[in-house]
């Protein structure tokens, strides 16, 4: 049956209609305009209770009709789902667990303040949030670069965490990062958007019901 994705056209987003294109599960897109405060409906709080996209409706859940919200909790769900993208035991379970987490909580929440603070029109308030943000943002692309001098993706083999991750680093132009600074992240970027899934994933309307 098909999966119902509440979105709207931001890096949250674009991790589940990734991964929704990468496991192969057919999805209906129901745009929810964070523009004009559409996400503060109370039948988009009825789905998800923190008034934040990304969040999807499947009919055919575990027992029967399930809502879940938050786009890690969504990527774990569907990977177990669908048994695809995270590995059932072992190390590469317990490392896309970390790096989903690490892009849960850092590589999203900085780049997304860089965004953020590079609209601010005071020059002394877009100056503090730049320089404070940038420089966490740019520590969190050492991170990456780092690990991924040790593995092809972040948990080894390529999983949920990647799509996770992606989501941030596909807007690298606009967090004003270079990823020539970081060559094995840019390894990895190169090697990820030339995935078929994820090129549809990108491309997708998530604008336009359908």
């Amino acid at each position: 049956m098909t999966i119902e994705l509440h979105t709207w056209d931001t890096p949250n987003g674009r991790k589940i209609s990734v991964a929704l294109e990468e496991m192969g599960l057919p999805y209906s897109v129901h745009p929810v305009d964070i523009s004009n405060g559409e996400q503060f409906k109370s039948e988009f709080l009825a789905i998800s209770p923190n008034n934040r996209i990304p969040a999807i409706i499947d009919p055919d859940g575990h027992s029967g009709r399930v809502s879940v919200f938050e786009s890690g909790a969504i990527l774990l769900y569907l990977a177990e789902k669908t048994g695809q993208f995270l590995a059932p035991s072992g190390p590469a379970r317990i490392a896309a667990w970390e790096w989903l987490m690490w892009q849960m909580g850092g590589f999203g929440p900085m780049p997304g303040q860089v965004h953020h603070f590079l609209m601010v029109k005071d020059e002394a308030d877009r100056r503090y949030g730049l320089e404070r943000y940038k420089k966490e943002t740019l520590r969190l692309y050492g991170v990456a670069d780092k690990r991924l001098s040790q593995v092809e993706f972040f948990a080894g083999p390529i999983s949920i965490a990647d799509f996770a991750i992606l989501g941030w680093a596909w807007r690298h132009e606009r967090h004003e990062v270079d990823l020539a600074q970081f060559p094995h992240v840019k390894r990895w970027f190169e090697t990820m958007m030339a995935r078929p899934g994820v090129q549809r994933g990108l491309a997708v309307d998530l604008k336009t019901k359908r």
